[in-house]
């Protein structure tokens, strides 16, 4: 007698609906997280695109409950270049966030370098030393400093108080790029130690090719921050128009033109423009570095 073999279907019999229904949850489980996705991107998106649209309104449709301009007002944005004062805003944050960020970087980077990659007594207390000062206010030591910069160096109505200080480190810079070092084995310095490279060439050589991300994530951390900067320029700047910067000057612009809200949200645009595009452009060696700085401690 032969023997008939059963096919696999009749042995699962269920199967196929088994499948269907996982790849009905498998769908719907797409949709829910995408959903969430884009209602997390309209969260951030739609006040940038309110702010936009409310640029290109004339002057009586942005005081209107209207979100769509009647006519594209382009010529908002020549008038706001036409404030007096406002490109010498857009020059003196450029040489506040672009001077301040190259003086970061060269500063903090051997400090980091040491605290990562040497040994020696005291290291641990150093380390405590730049997280401690990551924690100190800034409006603590705002007194004395502007004491000092204003009185004994007679540098009030000027941007340096703020810039010079970017030559001796920042605690926030020197600690992310330690700890994006100390993710760099310690066979490649030792390597190049062997080789007969002095420290500041395997500084050099060796290790800053390996550590573009994280230099690339201090310096957009430290060039956002000073571009945003309003404490600073307020205390240090505020008395001589010439050295505001755009984060200050916007509210003097938004005090000046306190009705015309189309002005107001254009010049907004152009003070937010240059961050945008800089993250956009950045954002995979930003996201990188800031990524590895956790992964060894």
């Amino acid at each position: 007698m032969t023997q008939v073999l059963a096919t696999p279907a009749e042995l699962a019999p269920s199967s196929a609906p088994a499948r269907r229904a996982a790849r009905r949850q498998e769908l719907l489980r797409w949709i829910a997280v995408h959903s969430l996705g884009v209602a997390a991107a309209l969260f951030f998106v739609l006040p940038f695109v309110f702010v936009l649209l409310t640029s290109l309104m004339s002057d009586s449709q942005a005081l209107s409950r209207d979100l769509i301009p009647g006519t594209w007002e382009w010529g908002n944005y020549r008038k706001v270049f036409d404030t007096p004062g406002f490109l010498t805003w857009w020059r003196n944050t450029l040489i506040y966030a672009g001077l301040g960020t190259v003086l970061t970087v060269v500063s903090s980077i051997p400090v980091a370098y040491a605290l990562a990659k040497f040994r020696f007594p005291g290291r641990n207390l150093a380390l405590m030393l730049v997280i401690s000062m990551m924690m100190l206010p800034p409006q603590v030591v705002v007194i004395p400093m502007y004491l000092f910069w204003a009185k004994q160096l007679g540098l009030s109505g000027t941007l340096w108080p703020l810039i010079i200080p970017m030559a001796f480190g920042d605690a926030f810079s020197i600690f992310l790029l330690r700890q994006f070092l100390m993710t760099i084995p310690n066979e490649y310095v030792d390597a190049a130690r062997v080789d007969g490279c002095g420290e500041l060439r395997t500084l050099v050589r060796v290790v800053l090719p390996m550590a573009k991300p994280g230099i690339a994530a201090v310096a957009l951390f430290q060039f956002f921050n000073a571009w945003n900067d309003y404490f600073g320029p307020q205390i240090y700047a505020s008395e001589n128009p010439g050295a505001w910067t755009l984060s200050y000057g916007l509210e003097s612009f938004k005090g000046a033109h306190h009705t015309d809200w189309n002005l107001t949200m254009a010049a907004t645009v152009l003070v937010m423009a240059p961050v945008i595009l800089v993250f956009f452009f950045a954002q995979k060696a930003f996201v990188e570095g800031v990524t590895l700085t956790g992964v060894k401690g």
